[in-house]
């Protein structure tokens, strides 16, 4: 799927996914949510990641704007360092309830959408965003920090769904 070029499109797909995403949270059984897999994460851990990274991308894009060092992904942590601060950010979100993740969730994709709704065409994708180090305008990140985390969560809801099933 060709990432959106316009503030219309960048809306449409964000609340398309949204949506979708949304009606599957709406059918995971109860404690579903919660088991973990081989990898120690849960649904719950997933959504909560989800709506982190959202909060991640609109600090981003504030400190760039403001002209302040722009810290990707975290401050102590490199790109190659994902592995480890999704970790951490697991265990710092471990008290975390489902409900409280879909909740957060949707408070996240609500600022997403106030962001986007705040922006023009060309605040969106007129230039790099200032402090991210590469080609990227704004609207790709808020693409990639929303709408294409919502489908690798609904992938990853699916899938646990399915071996959550075939499980004895």
């Amino acid at each position: 799927m060709p990432a959106a070029t316009t503030r219309a499109e960048l809306i449409a797909v964000a609340e398309k996914e949204y949506t979708k995403l949304q009606a599957l949270l709406d059918t995971i059984p109860d404690g579903a949510a919660l088991v973990p897999d081989d990898d120690d994460t849960s649904i719950k851990d997933v959504i909560a990641h989800r709506a982190h990274w959202i909060d991640l991308f609109l600090g981003w894009y504030a400190d760039g704007l403001a002209g302040r060092e722009v810290a990707l992904p975290a401050p102590g942590y490199k790109w190659n360092d994902l592995k480890r601060y999704n970790a951490d950010l697991r265990a710092a979100q471990a008290d975390l309830g489902w409900a409280e993740a879909v909740e957060m969730l949707a408070a996240s994709h609500a600022k997403l959408m106030a962001f986007i709704d705040a922006h023009d065409d060309t605040a969106l994708y007129g230039a790099p965003m200032k402090g991210g180090n590469n080609r990227w305008p704004p609207g790709r990140w808020a693409e990639a920090a929303g709408p294409s985390h919502y489908r690798s969560a609904a992938k990853y809801i699916r899938a646990r769904l399915r071996a959550l099933s075939a499980a004895p």
